[in-house]
This record gives structure tokens, sequence and C-alpha cells, in this order.
């Protein structure tokens, strides 16, 4: 689908003023960094963001939200092009209360435009993180009796609203909106590959233990934040296709041996056991990350505004591109290729009772999805801060993980990991796949160099500085 960059500038502004403006709000509770942070946290934590389905999903849900903060914040004060084109805040808008207004009407937006839920359970989640979002900013915004308070919440309302109309229509009746971008039909075309040499096929069973049908098939038509298109930066063609060269064997070797559920639950608590657990577990919540990172920099909301920004869409264009290379390759995951009974290569030996550490992804392998989500944030943040001499330490909470009988499922476990710089970050994430089982090594670097590209392009492109 061509890009909404260029079209964008034409969409209306409307500016709806919250159904309780006469609300007494209580007073705003100190924040723990500054409202930009929290506001990311609460979006993006486990109660709220998980509601919105699949990582894509997820993805675009954050890109849109942090775009409408960061154009909330320009339209009070311009320090860099908004991705919109906004009408100025009143004089004296309050910033905290634009990004609370921003945050909050961009995620009821998108709440409001969800498939109604597939389950009771569901729902009750849903409406569970409708409330969290709603006593938030309860708390967070102060008194609607404030002129400043009021300005800035309708900033706020105004930019999330501009960035929601780019990707959805609305009905102002229902103060309900529908999904117009392409991720309406994520999953569609159906994928229906015959089984064959080097295809990607449903994981088989007893894997985990039900065959994972492949999904997002249609991602590749989701309208794009800023690239001109979701080939535009498509992995090349790999000689891992050529399945009956060494090269594919000695990537096939690799996987079978070092992603073996039955070796690595031999070793549970050995490194290569505890990598994937880690990026699995929480790792590759890189909002969390951030935040992390940019604590104690000195930098202010409107840095932060940016930061998040530029890296959300990167992301979110990396996963569009990334899907749209998956399914133009269709390349087998480790799983099928290493039951599969023979391929013809002399260096390969097939094994039908081969399990891989960690649930297989349902998409194909080629490049992978998790380090086009890594190399998104860390080339965004290299140009951010004109460095890869970037480090954090990140602990995660990383879940049971089942093994093969008679071996006992490994008991959930906290794992901290520590990193000098972004690309030890990155090629850490890519071997984590591997030992994960789900993926030949030189899909994980393909995966990590598109996202690279795609991080060029919008940090280049968008919310430039003034």
């Amino acid at each position: 689908m061509t890009s909404l960059h260029a079209a964008r500038r034409a969409v209306s502004h409307r500016y709806l003023l919250l159904a309780t403006l006469g609300l007494a709000l209580a007073i705003a509770l100190p924040a723990k960094a500054d409202s930009v942070t929290d506001w990311n946290g609460i979006a993006g934590s486990p109660v709220v963001l998980a509601r919105f389905g699949g990582p894509q999903f997820q993805y675009r849900a954050m890109a849109i939200v942090q775009v409408a903060v960061h154009d909330a914040l320009n339209s009070i004060a311009p320090r860099y092009q908004t991705y919109s084109n906004l009408p100025p805040a009143a004089a004296g808008a309050s910033p905290d209360a634009a990004v609370a207004a921003a945050t909050k009407t961009a995620l009821l937006g998108l709440f409001s435009a969800m498939a109604p839920a597939p389950t009771p359970a569901e729902a009750d989640l849903r409406t569970a993180a409708i409330a969290a979002i709603n006593a938030e900013y309860l708390a967070r915004v102060g008194s609607l009796t404030d002129p400043a308070v009021v300005a800035g919440i309708a900033a706020g309302e105004a930019a999330a609203r501009s960035c929601l109309l780019q990707r959805h229509s609305y009905d102002a009746v229902l103060d309900k909106y529908t999904t117009m971008d392409g991720s309406q039909s994520a999953h569609s075309p159906a994928y229906n590959l015959a089984a064959g040499l080097r295809i990607h096929q449903p994981t088989p069973a007893p894997e985990f233990p039900a065959a994972t049908v492949p999904q997002f098939t249609g991602w590749k038509n989701v309208a794009l934040f800023s690239i001109n298109s979701a080939s535009q930066f498509r992995a090349p063609a790999s000689p891992l296709f050529d399945v009956s060269s060494q090269f594919y064997a000695d990537q096939y070797n690799q996987v079978k041996h070092q992603g073996d559920a039955r070796v690595r639950g031999a070793f549970p608590n050995s490194e290569k056991s505890d990598i994937p657990r880690f990026w699995a577990g929480g790792g590759l919540e890189w909002n969390t990350t951030l935040r992390l990172i940019v604590n104690g920099r000195g930098l202010d909301r409107w840095q932060h505004a940016r930061l998040f920004a530029l890296a959300n869409m990167a992301v979110s264009d990396s996963a569009v591109t990334n899907m749209e290379s998956k399914y133009h390759y269709n390349f087998w995951r480790p799983v099928t290729a290493i039951r599969w009974a023979n391929d013809g290569n002399p260096a390969t030996q097939s094994d039908p009772f081969w399990r891989p550490f960690l649930q297989t992804p349902p998409y194909p392998d080629y490049p992978c999805g998790s380090t086009s989500v890594t190399g998104a944030v860390t080339q965004t943040l290299r140009r951010f801060f004109g460095t890869n001499s970037i480090g954090f330490t990140r602990t995660v909470n990383a879940g049971p993980v089942p093994l093969p009988a008679p071996m006992t499922a490994l008991p959930a476990k906290s794992i901290t990991r520590s990193y000098h710089s972004l690309s030890i970050a990155e090629n850490e994430q890519a071997r984590a796949r591997v030992y994960s089982g789900i993926h030949f090594v030189d899909g994980c670097y393909a995966g990590t160099k598109s996202a690279n590209q795609v991080a060029d392009w919008v940090y280049s492109h968008e919310l430039r500085p003034l």
C-alpha cells in the first residue's frame, strides 16, 4: 500500500472535548521521570498493550500513540516538524495535560476500532485496560478549572484524533473509529502453499502441541508511517535458499543442535538457554529499554517524545517490511526443515522428533521479525545519540518453558542481561533466535540489516528539528 506520508497533510483535524469535561479530577501524581516516559510506560504496559493482539498490532498502536504525543507537544512549543498539520495550541497550554490527553485519546480510539472481543475473558481484560487508562488520566491531569490544563487537553486530543484519522474513519454519534489502513485484513488471504522443499508450512504438531497456522499474510498492505513501500527495504535473497548447499547445511546443523529443546533443557542455566528466554520473556519490549536508556541523560519531554515517536514509527514500518519479505520468500522454519524426511543434502540428517526450545512464531523464517524490531530501535538510538556506545541492563521475568517428555518443564526465572553497546545487543538477539530453535541465523541478520535501513529512512525524513 502506498505510504500515507505524502497524503497525511490533507487530513482534517477535529477538536472534540471530553464528554466528562465537568468532572472534577484528582490532583496529578508526581511523575517518575516526566509525563512522556510515564505515559509511554502506561501505554506499553501488559495491561494495556497486550489487548491489541499480536506484536504487529502492538507496534502499530504504539507508533500512533507516540506520534500523537510528539505532535501535541510541538503544537504547544514547536521545536520539531510535526507528523500532521496541526494548529498552534492555545497560549499557556499545559504540556503534561497534552501528553496525557494525547495518549488517552489515541488509546481509547484504538480500542473503539477493534473487532468485538473473541471471548468474555478478553472482553473483561479490555474493560480493565480502559479502566486503567482512565484511572491514570484522572490521577495525573489535575483540575479542569485550570485554563492551562483545558488548553493542554485540547492540544492532546487534536493531535491524537489527527493521527487516528489517517488510519481510521470516525463516527461522531457513536464516538467510534473504524480501521481502514489495511490492518483490519491482517490475516488475509489465508496461507495455502502446499508442502514442499524449503516451503514454509504450519508448524507441525505436536510441537506445543498444536499446529501453528501462518498469520499476518496481509500485513504488507498496512499503511506505512514513513517509507514509500513495503518492498522498499525488502531483505535480499539469501544463499540459505539453496538447500543443497554447504551454507544451508551449516546453518541447519547449527540450529538443529543449539536450538534443540532437549539440549537446552539439559543445560537449563547455561547462557545459551538464558539468552533466548531473556529476549522472548521481555527483552524485546524495547519501549521499556528506551525508558531505561534515556533515564538520567538530561533530555526533556520534547526530546523524549521525538525519540519514542521515531523509534516506534521505525518499528512499525519495519514490521510491514518484514512481513512483506517473509511472504515474498516463504522460506521454511527449522522445525519443518529438520523434520523433513529428505532434503537431498548429504550434510543434513532428518530428525522427525526434533523440537525447538521455544515455540515457533506463526509466519515464515526469512527474515527474522524480532531482529527487525531490535534493529529498528538500535539504529534509531544510534542516529539520535550519534554513537553505538550506549549500554543498558535489563531484568526480565521469563516464563516457564515446556520440554519434551520425559523432561520436566523449566520453571519461571528472573534473568538479567547487560550490554555495553547497541551492536552487542543486536548480535545477541540474533543468536537468541537460533538458540530458541526457531530461526536460521542468516535470516536473523537479514532482519537486523533491513530494519537498520528503515530506521535510517524514518530518522532522515520525519520530525526534523525546526
